[in-house]
C-alpha cells in the first residue's frame, strides 16, 4: 500500500510539471493564441514571458511602497515612470528596473519649492504621464489639481510651467486631466475623465483648440424607431444618449492619434484619429479590431502601447489578455490571462513599450511586468518592422521563421503573400494569400497575375480577337449577299 502511495504521488508531480509547460517549453501563464479565418481559436507558442517585477521592492531603499500602478510610459534612453495614484508619486526607474527617482513636491531650477499664486506645487491623484521627447518634457497629469504639469525632463524633472482649464474652452467638460501625449508640433492631447465631447486638443502655449475625435455610441434601432416617432414631450422624458468616453491616448509612429474605450456602447473600441478627428484604422485581417470575438465576456480596453512601425498592443481589462495587431489591424497573437500564478493578472491598467518589451501594470497587484519576447514574438516583431520599413526579404525570412516556429498561423501567409504582391510575384502571392485565408489581398495579387498574363499574351489575344471580328463581318457579309441573291 504504500508503495503505491509513492508512485501515485510521482506520477502527479511527473503530471504537474509537464501539464505547467507549452509546447515551446515555457509556461502555460504565457501561452498564445490566434483566430482563424472562420473565428476557431488556434494556439501558439508564447509571444512574450515574464523577465521581471516591477513593485515596492525596487523603491525599498527611499522607504516607501508602491501602493497602485496607474499608468506607465518610457523614454527612449530606457527611463521608466510609474504612477501611483494613491500615493500621489510618479516614480522614475532605470530600463534594468533600479531606482532612479521619484516626482512629488516639485522643484524649481533653484532647487526650491516650486509655487503656484503663491502655492507650493505638489502632485495630487495623478493619473497619467507622458514623456516628450522632442522638448525633453515630462507632461504630468495632476488629476486632482485639475492641471496638467510640464517638467523639465533633462534637469531633475524642476518645474516649468502648469496647463490650467484653458480661459476659451467651451463646452460642459470639467477639466481633469486623466491621459496625456504630446506630437511632433506640441499640439497636446488630453483624455478627461468621463467626457463625452471627445479628446481636447490644446495649442503649445495651453490654449483650447477643439474637441477631437467625437467617439461615436452604437444605435440601438428600437430606441432609434421609437425616438423617430414620439413627440417632443416623450423626448424630453427620454434619456438621453452621450458619446462613450475614451480611456487612453497615445501616438503611433506617423503622428496619428490612437486612443482605446473600454465602453461598451461604443460601437468601436480602438481608433487612429486623422487630422479631422476621423477614424482610419486600418482593419484589414480575418477578424475585426475588437479583441476577443464570439464571447460573452468581450474585451475593454483601457491602454494602447504602439511601436515606430505601426505594429500596436492593446491591454484588456475583462480577461486580462494583450492583443498584438500589425499596422494593417491584422491580429498576430494575443497571451496573457487572470489569475494568482506569477506573471498573470489581476486588473491590467496600463502597457508601454521598452524597446521590444512590454511593461504591463497591474493596479491591484501593485506591480507592473516587464514581459520580453521569445523567438516567436521577437519574429513576428521583427517581421512587422521589415515589412513597413519596404524590406522585402527580411520580412520574409522573419515569417518564414514565424511559420518554422507556428504553422497555423495565418498572418505570417499574409506576411509572405503581401511582401511577394509588394516585388509583384503575383501567383507565389496569391498562393499564400490562400493559405492565410486573405480574400481582399488574393483578390490583388489575382488582378496583377491577370494583367500580366493580358500582357504576355497580347498578340495572341489580338489576333484571336481580330479573328473572331472578321469572322463575324464575313458571316454578316455573305448573310447578306445571300438575302440579295434570293430576293431575285
Amino acid at each position: 500500500m504504500k508503495r503505491f502511495s509513492v508512485l501515485m504521488l510521482a506520477a502527479l508531480l511527473i503530471l504537474s510539471s509537464t501539464v505547467g509547460l507549452a509546447a515551446d517549453g515555457t509556461s502555460n501563464v504565457y501561452q498564445g493564441y490566434t483566430y482563424d479565418f472562420f473565428g476557431n481559436v488556434k494556439s501558439t507558442p508564447a509571444p512574450f514571458v515574464l523577465s521581471q517585477v516591477i513593485n515596492s521592492a525596487n523603491v525599498a531603499k527611499i522607504g516607501r511602497t508602491i501602493e497602485t500602478v496607474t499608468d506607465v510610459c518610457t523614454a527612449e534612453d530606457g527611463r521608466i515612470f510609474i504612477v501611483d495614484k494613491t500615493t500621489s508619486i510618479i516614480y522614475v526607474l532605470n530600463s534594468d528596473g533600479s531606482y532612479n527617482t521619484f516626482i512629488k513636491n516639485i522643484k524649481d531650477e533653484n532647487k526650491k519649492n516650486a509655487q503656484i499664486d503663491g502655492v507650493n506645487v505638489t502632485l495630487s491623484a495623478p493619473e497619467g504621464v507622458f514623456y516628450h521627447e522632442k522638448a525633453d518634457e515630462l507632461y504630468v497629469c495632476d488629476t486632482g489639481n485639475q492641471r496638467v504639469l510640464v517638467l523639465d525632463g533633462a534637469n531633475n524633472y524642476t518645474f516649468k510651467r502648469a496647463i490650467l482649464r484653458p480661459e476659451n474652452m467651451t463646452g460642459e467638460t470639467e477639466f481633469k486631466p486623466s491621459k496625456v501625449t504630446v506630437d511632433s508640433a506640441d499640439r497636446i492631447y488630453l483624455v478627461v475623465q468621463s467626457s463625452y465631447e471627445g479628446i481636447i486638443e490644446l495649442n503649445e502655449d495651453g490654449t483650447f483648440s477643439r474637441y477631437f475625435g467625437v467617439n461615436e455610441p452604437q444605435v440601438n434601432m428600437i430606441d432609434f424607431l421609437w425616438k423617430s416617432i414620439a413627440s417632443d414631450e416623450q423626448k424630453e422624458k427620454m434619456g438621453k444618449t452621450y458619446a462613450p468616453a475614451f480611456n487612453n491616448v497615445t501616438l503611433d509612429g506617423e503622428g496619428f492619434v490612437m486612443a482605446v474605450t473600454s465602453d461598451s456602447a461604443s460601437a468601436q473600441m480602438v481608433f487612429r484619429l486623422n487630422f479631422a478627428g476621423a477614424n482610419v484604422l486600418r482593419a484589414m485581417g480575418n477578424t475585426p479590431v475588437i479583441g476577443d470575438i464570439n464571447t460573452t465576456n468581450p474585451s475593454a480596453f483601457v491602454d494602447i502601447a504602439v511601436k515606430p512601425y505601426g505594429t500596436y498592443a492593446l491591454v484588456d481589462k475583462t480577461n486580462g489578455h494583450v492583443f498584438l495587431y500589425n499596422f494593417d489591424g491584422e491580429l498576430l497573437c494575443v497571451f496573457g490571462s487572470k489569475g494568482s500564478a506569477v506573471g498573470q493578472f489581476k486588473t491590467p491598467s496600463a502597457i508601454a513599450w521598452l524597446g521590444d518589451k512590454l511593461i504591463i501594470g497591474d493596479s491591484d497587484l501593485k506591480c507592473a511586468y516587464v514581459y520580453e519576447p521569445t523567438e516567436f514574438g521577437n519574429a513576428l516583431l521583427k517581421a512587422g518592422e521589415a515589412y513597413y520599413n519596404g524590406d522585402w526579404d527580411v520580412a520574409t525570412a522573419h515569417f518564414e521563421e514565424v511559420l518554422r516556429l507556428c504553422a497555423n498561423l495565418e498572418t505570417a501567409y499574409v506576411g509572405i503573400g503581401k511582401n511577394l504582391l509588394m516585388q509583384e510575384k503575383y501567383e507565389d502571392a496569391m498562393y499564400n494569400f490562400k493559405l492565410g485565408n486573405s480574400r481582399e489581398f488574393y483578390s490583388r495579387a489575382y488582378k496583377g497575375h491577370r494583367s500580366n498574363v493580358m500582357k504576355e499574351n497580347f498578340w495572341v489575344i489580338a489576333v484571336v480577337a481580330v479573328a473572331f471580328i472578321g469572322s463575324v463581318i464575313w458571316s454578316e457579309a455573305a448573310y447578306h449577299r445571300k438575302q440579295r441573291r434570293s430576293s431575285k
